[in-house]
């Protein structure tokens, strides 16, 4: 291994990193105190003071976009929002590797976007070695409450996945994807 790459170096790559490392842990905790500044706004439904704490935590957060709070994020500068995404209470997004959600999202609460992977092996585990895969959700998705999408996963355009599915493989677009591990059951109509 090249040891005199960082470990952030390493986790932006994909690569194995350290997630104890100093470094990311400045950066993870500045995510959790902006996470906790908006999670206990005194008025949730104040447009302006969620926007205001979203546009510093995210790397985007596209145009009339909503995220309800509460929200947690491991890093916020690896997530992407489009324009016109509503994201409901409770979104989980791991963004140890990018985490892309594109323009008319629709998600419901209890999301979970989780980038981070582990080794199997007891011994890198032990050692603190993690990586991650990015996910991708594409134009005009809805994912059902409490959907846990897994690392490396793209959800194609205009696909639909029901409530409590669990995503572990992409899914093409114009689908609707039900279960665990998600299946595709059938296409979406073009109306």
């Amino acid at each position: 291994m090249d040891d005199t790459r960082s470990m952030r170096d390493r986790m932006l790559a994909g690569e194995l990193y350290i997630a104890d490392d100093p470094d990311l842990a400045v950066e993870s905790a500045r995510a959790q105190s902006l996470c906790h500044r908006l999670n206990v706004l005194t008025d949730p439904s104040d447009g302006a003071a969620v926007r205001a704490v979203l546009d510093e935590l995210l790397a985007e957060l596209g145009e009339d976009s909503e995220i309800r709070p509460p929200f947690h994020c491991d890093y916020g500068y690896q997530t992407r929002v489009g324009a016109r995404t509503f994201a409901n209470w409770g979104l989980v997004s791991l963004d140890v590797a990018t985490v892309t959600i594109g323009d008319d999202v629709q998600i419901g609460p209890g999301v979970q976007l989780l980038t981070a992977t582990h080794p199997v092996e007891p011994g890198p585990r032990r050692d603190k070695w993690e990586a991650a895969e990015p996910i991708v959700i594409e134009d005009n998705v809805w994912l059902g409450g409490g959907v846990v999408v897994c690392p490396g996963v793209t959800v194609g355009g205009d696909t639909v996945v029901g409530a409590g599915a669990v995503v572990t493989r992409d899914l093409p677009a114009g689908v609707v994807a039900v279960g665990s591990p998600a299946r595709v059951v059938r296409e979406v109509s073009q109306g």
